[in-house]
């Protein structure tokens, strides 16, 4: 009877057994999403789609790249960037979220325009579904002459109104502000504005 039962066990198990060896030998490609939980700090909790340029962003890391990495290469990386920030290392998990959309044809993307005190200011192609702050990875980040709390999001409808979304980018860093994660519309456009003197 114990037989029975082990053997059951293990028919059951099987298929699980098999996707999680999928996902731990997986490479990661552009369009793929993962889910990062930090047990420290779960404010860091997040999911984050891997961008045209291969990239993801994750707060007090910064961007770091994903695509042709497995997952453990990703949470060891995440892990060890994020280690001067706690008193001991933080317990990383680095998991798959969503596969890419397979397409047929040339691959689908929008157009952002990111203006002002960016990096890579310019128009940036990012797939549909990209984040406001996947969008400003995929500009290079903010430059250290940036005004991170007078950041706007500028929208206009089919009708050819505007508007603005104020963007307050030290508040997405602590966790207060949920509008980094903002999806956004084709043509959107982000403005990043230069610090004042004693700003």
């Amino acid at each position: 009877m114990r037989f029975v039962q082990k053997l059951v066990l293990a028919v059951v198990m099987l298929p699980f057994i098999a996707i999680q060896s999928f996902a731990q030998d997986y490479r990661l490609q552009r369009g793929d999403t993962v889910a990062i939980e930090v047990l420290e700090d779960t404010t860091m909790n997040r999911t984050a789609l891997i961008l045209p340029d291969g990239q993801i962003s994750v707060p007090m890391v910064g961007t770091l790249p994903a695509a042709g990495r497995t997952l453990a290469e990703v949470q060891a990386d995440v892990a060890s960037r994020l280690a001067p920030n706690f008193a001991t290392a933080p317990t990383v998990y680095v998991s798959l979220s969503a596969l890419r959309e397979r397409v047929t044809g040339p691959a689908r993307v929008i157009s952002i325009y990111v203006i002002g005190a960016a990096n890579s200011a310019g128009r940036v192609e990012v797939p549909p579904g990209a984040t406001l702050l996947q969008a400003l990875s995929a500009a290079g980040g903010l430059s250290p002459f940036a005004a991170e709390k007078r950041l706007q999001l500028r929208r206009v409808d089919k009708a050819g109104n505007e508007t603005i979304y104020p963007v307050d980018y030290d508040a997405i860093e602590r966790g207060t502000s949920k509008i980094g994660a903002t999806r956004l519309k084709d043509g959107d456009v982000i403005v990043v504005p230069q610090r004042r003197l004693f700003e």
